[in-house]
Formats: C-alpha cells, sequence, structure tokens
C-alpha cells in the first residue's frame, strides 16, 4: 500500500533507539523526510547516516534534550513546519508510591505531558493552515490499565492522552489527526530495564523475568519495535485521515476492556 506520504517531513523524538528508531525508519522506508532527534548528537549523526544510506531521504540529526527549552529550539529550528510529528522519549522512573518522591513525578511530567505539549503547541498551527498534519504520540499501556509499579508513567501519560483528545477534536477539521500509540511489551531497552528491576525485586533470575514478561501478553511473546513502526507509519498516511482522537493498544491482545 502506498502510504501517500513521500517527500513529506516528519519530526521523530527520541528516535535513537528503540521505538523511536523503528518509527523512523518505517516512515522513511515510505519516502518521509526525518528530523531525528536524540539526546546524544553522535548517536544521532550514525543512525541518520543509516537511515540515508538505506532509504535514499533526507535525514537531519538533532542532538538535543528535548525536555529543555533550548533543545525544543533546536529541534523545531531544524524543520519549523513538519507534516508529521511523532512524541516520544524515554521511561520515567518505575516504583509505586512509596518509592517515587516529588522529583520523579515531576521529570515524568517533563518528558510526557509538557514536552509533547509544547511541541504539539508550535507545529499545530502550520499543520492546520495547511490542511495536513498527522500527531502520533507514543504513550504506554498505563493509560488505560495502569500498575500500581508504574505510577509516574501512568499519571504522566494519562494527562497527555486528555489533553491530546481534546486538541484532536478541533485539529481534524483541518485534515490533522491527532492519535496515541499504547505500546506494551515491545522488546526494546525499556523491557530490559524493567526485567532488571523485576529480577531484584522478586529475586529471580534475568531470563526468569524476560519469560515472565513474553507470558504476561496474551500472544505469549513481547512485541517487536518494527511492529510499532509500522502501526505508527499507518497513522501518519492519507488512508487515515479519519481517524483521529483514539489510542491504539500495540500489546499483543492483552487489552482487556471492551472500549
Amino acid at each position: 500500500m502506498d502510504l501517500g506520504i513521500a517527500g513529506r517531513w516528519a519530526t521523530v523524538c527520541a528516535a535513537t533507539e528503540g521505538l523511536g528508531l523503528a518509527c523512523a525508519r518505517a516512515l522513511a522506508g515510505e519516502g518521509v523526510n526525518i528530523v531525528l532527534n536524540g539526546r546524544d548528537s553522535a548517536k544521532a549523526e550514525r543512525r541518520a547516516a543509516g537511515i540515508r544510506d538505506e532509504f535514499g531521504v533526507r535525514v537531519l540529526p538533532v542532538g538535543a534534550d528535548i525536555t529543555t527549552t533550548d533543545g525544543r529550539a533546536k529541534l523545531l529550528a531544524a524543520q519549523a513546519d513538519p507534516d508529521i510529528l511523532v512524541t516520544n522519549n524515554r521511561g520515567p522512573q518505575p516504583g509505586g508510591l512509596a518509592e517515587l518522591g516529588d522529583d520523579d513525578f515531576a521529570t515524568a511530567l517533563d518528558l510526557h505531558y509538557w514536552t509533547p505539549l509544547r511541541l504539539v503547541r508550535a507545529v499545530l498551527p502550520g499543520m492546520r493552515s495547511r490542511k495536513f498534519g498527522r500527531i502520533v504520540n507514543i504513550t504506554s499501556a498505563m493509560v488505560t490499565t495502569p500498575s500500581p509499579l508504574m505510577l509516574a508513567s501512568a499519571g504522566a501519560r494519562a494527562g497527555e492522552t486528555a489533553i491530546m483528545k481534546g486538541i484532536a477534536l478541533e485539529a481534524v477539521a483541518d485534515n490533522v489527526t491527532v492519535n496515541n500509540v499504547l505500546p506494551e511489551r515491545i522488546d526494546s531497552g525499556r523491557q530490559i530495564q524493567l526485567a532488571h528491576l523485576e529480577a531484584e525485586r522478586a529475586g529471580i533470575d534475568f531470563e526468569e523475568a524476560r519469560r515472565a514478561q513474553a507470558e504476561s501478553i496474551r500472544a505469549r511473546r513481547l512485541g517487536r519495535p518494527e511492529e510499532v513502526g509500522s502501526a505508527v507509519a499507518y497513522l501518519c498516511s492519507v488512508q487515515a485521515g479519519y481517524i483521529s482522537g483514539i489510542n491504539l493498544h500495540l500489546d499483543g491482545g492483552s487489552y482487556p476492556a471492551l472500549i
């Protein structure tokens, strides 16, 4: 299927590894030019060169911490008028109420509420005036199925989800869609981090913790980053112009509720 977005520009946040990189690669595979962000400038340069060589699209690496004002300014200076914005960031500190301090919750809000909101606020007017825009926020299954050990993630991302829904209701009239993808147990560095923490907490070895991750999913396997990338690319397509304001679970069929 031709997604109809070749030649457009996408800004993909936290895209030097994991889910962000998978999204950048999926979009580049559709002929989309990429602004590729990561905190490590050298790593961003290497990833950009690899995507550029493989897919033949333009790729602008931007080494910047987008939770900062200067970092966001640097990202937006690379391409002030992207057609596509994929917001993404590292996961907040895991833990329950007794383990997390105010700083942990504040950091989670910076990562997964204020940063995506400020980026959307910067690019949305241009998208609406040009009558095309696709915004996809990578959030988490914790939005709809909060875990007592992932409180910072659940709280910040639930707030993000609510405000993005309100934005979506207005923006879609100008052919700008705003959607969220909710990954769970995707085989990335985050899952390795969580497996180490669970092994320590439960007194089990790392491999047992990894097996438990897969067994917690109805599909009995971890998801692949490229599966997330493909879903995000479709939500950015011309064919997806009638899809907006949704939360798409990418969880191997694990979400238990009806709606």
